[in-house]
C-alpha cells in the first residue's frame, strides 16, 4: 500500500481548488511559520542542541534568526512580488499588453538535510509558500529531534489542506520520489542528488539542487596571518565544520603555513579552549558516517602548498567547481584576480560565508556542486513558473493582416521593421 498517496492526493485538490493563490492565504501562511518560530524557539534550540551539541548562540545566527529574516522579508514583499511584471515591446504590440506572470508551479517537494535542520528546511518552504504552491516537506530523519518538532508542531501553524510532512529513511524518500511532483528542492549530497534528479526525470519534472564541494580557501602571502587565522577557524569550525560552504582546504606557500598555522592553534585554542572536545561552543559530528563523505564534513583543514598564485588558481580549476571559493589578501587585485579566473556557486573575498547574511544574493551551486538558486526573492522566483504573456487587441484587423499570404517582399519589410525589439510602454490594460 502506498503510504503517501493520501497526503498528495490532498494536496493536489486544494492546488486545483486555487486555495493557496490569493496573496492573503500565503500571508497567512507565512505568518503562521513566524508564530511557529516564536512561540518555539526553544523547544527547538534544544532539539538542535540534542541532536547536533549546537550551541544557543550558533542556533540563533544560523538557523532561527535566518529562517525569520526570510518570513520577514516575503511578507514586506509579496504583493510586490506577485505583480504581474511589464516587460518592453515591439511595434506590432504597441497597441497590446505584454508581461510575466509569476505562477505557482503546483505540488512541490523539499527535501532538507540534517546539518541545519531548521534552516535548510524552512528557508527553502518559505519561498514555496510565498509563491503559492502546496509543499510537501520531508525533514533528515539523522536530526531526530529537529525532525520531531517540524513533524509535529509546525502543521499545527500551517493549513494542513495544502502542507504535509512525512517521515522516513532512504527507502520512504526513494518511495516518495516515486509520485510526480510539479518541483523538487533538494538539498544534500551529489551522490543523493544524483539520484533525486534521476526520479524528477522520469516525470519531467523541474528541480533545484543544492549539493556539497570542496570548498578553497587561497590565503596570500601579503595578508595578516592572525587575521586570516581568526576568520578561517571560526567559518571552519562554525557547526563543527559540517556546513557545505565551509572550506575543505587552505592554499598557501610554505612561508605563509609557516605564519599561518601557529596563528590557527592559537585562534582554536581562543575559541574552544585546550580541550575543544568538552567546550560547549563546540558542536558534535553527527556520525562517522556523515564525516566520512566526498567533502571533508568535520573540524579537519587540510593545508595545500603552492607556489604562486598562477599555481593556485590553477589547482582549483582542475577539480570540479565549488559551492564556494574564498580568498585571503590585503592586495585587492589578487582577491579580484582569483574571482576573475575561477568560478564556484559563491565567492567572498577576505572573510568567510558571510555572503550568506545577505539575502540580496542567491545561494547555489554551479557544476558538480548544484544548479538553481535561491534566498530572498530568488526563492519566490524559483519556485514560480514565469509564464509569458500577451494579451492582444482584438481589433485592427486590417493593420495585422500583413502578416498574412500571400507574401511579398514589401510586407516582409514591413513585417521586420514592426518585429524589432522598441523600449515603449503603451498598453490597452
Amino acid at each position: 500500500m502506498d503510504p503517501f498517496a493520501d497526503t498528495l492526493r490532498r494536496l493536489r485538490e486544494a492546488f486545483s481548488a486555487g486555495r493557496t493563490r490569493p496573496a492573503e492565504f500565503r500571508a497567512a501562511q507565512l505568518r503562521g511559520l513566524g508564530r511557529f518560530l516564536q512561540e518555539h524557539k526553544q523547544l527547538l534550540q534544544e532539539a538542535l542542541a540534542q541532536d547536533l551539541h549546537k550551541s544557543a548562540f550558533e542556533s540563533e545566527v544560523s538557523e532561527i534568526s535566518i529562517s525569520q529574516s526570510e518570513i520577514n522579508l516575503a511578507l514586506r514583499n509579496l504583493r510586490a512580488w506577485m505583480k504581474d511584471e511589464k516587460v518592453p515591446k515591439n511595434l506590432a504590440t504597441q497597441l497590446d499588453s505584454a508581461f510575466i506572470r509569476k505562477e505557482p508551479f503546483g505540488l512541490v517537494l523539499v527535501i532538507a538535510p540534517w546539518n541545519y535542520p531548521v534552516n535548510l528546511t524552512l528557508v527553502p518552504l518559505v519561498g514555496a509558500l510565498a509563491a503559492g504552491n502546496c509543499v510537501v516537506l520531508k525533514p533528515s530523519e539523522f536530526s531526530r529531534s529537529t525532525e520531531k518538532v517540524l513533524a509535529e508542531v509546525l502543521p499545527r501553524y500551517l493549513d494542513q489542506s495544502c502542507f504535509a510532512v512525512v517521515l522516513g529513511g532512504p527507502q520512504e524518500t526513494g518511495q516518495l520520489l516515486e509520485h510526480k511532483f510539479d518541483y523538487i528542492f533538494f538539498t544534500g549530497s551529489p551522490r543523493v542528488g544524483r539520484i533525486v534528479m534521476s526520479a524528477a526525470a522520469k516525470h519531467l519534472t523541474p528541480v533545484t539542487l543544492e549539493l556539497g564541494g570542496k570548498n578553497p580557501c587561497y590565503v596570500d602571502d601579503n595578508c595578516d596571518p592572525q587575521t586570516v587565522a581568526n576568520r578561517v577557524a571560526w567559518f571552519r569550525y562554525f557547526n563543527t565544520g559540517q556546513t557545505c560552504v565551509a572550506p575543505d582546504y587552505v592554499l598557501c606557500s610554505p612561508d605563509t603555513q609557516e605564519r599561518l598555522l601557529p596563528a590557527l592553534q592559537s585562534a582554536i585554542t581562543r575559541f574552544y579552549g585546550e580541550d575543544p572536545r568538552s567546550s560547549p561552543n563546540l558542536g558534535r559530528i553527527i556520525s562517522d558516517k556523515h564525516f566520512q563523505r566526498e567533502e571533508i564534513f568535520g573540524p579537519i583543514l587540510p593545508i595545500v602548498n603552492v607556489r604562486s598564485l598562477d599555481e593556485a588558481i590553477d589547482f582549483i580549476n582542475r577539480r570540479e567547481k565549488p559551492l564556494a571559493l574564498y580568498a585571503f589578501s590585503n592586495n585587492k587585485q589578487v582577491v579580484k584576480r582569483v574571482l576573475a579566473q575561477t568560478s564556484s556557486g559563491s565567492f567572498c573575498g577576505n572573510d568567510g560565508f558571510m555572503h550568506l547574511t545577505l539575502d540580496s544574493l542567491p545561494f547555489g551551486g554551479v557544476g558538480a556542486s548544484g544548479m538553481g538558486s535561491y534566498h530572498g526573492k530568488f526563492s519566490f522566483d524559483t519556485f514560480s513558473h514565469h509564464r509569458a504573456c500577451l494579451l492582444r487587441c482584438p481589433g485592427m484587423e486590417k493593420i495585422y493582416s500583413i502578416r498574412y499570404p500571400p507574401y511579398s517582399p514589401r510586407k516582409l519589410r514591413v513585417l521586420l521593421m514592426a518585429m524589432e525589439a522598441r523600449g515603449c510602454s503603451c498598453t490597452l490594460l
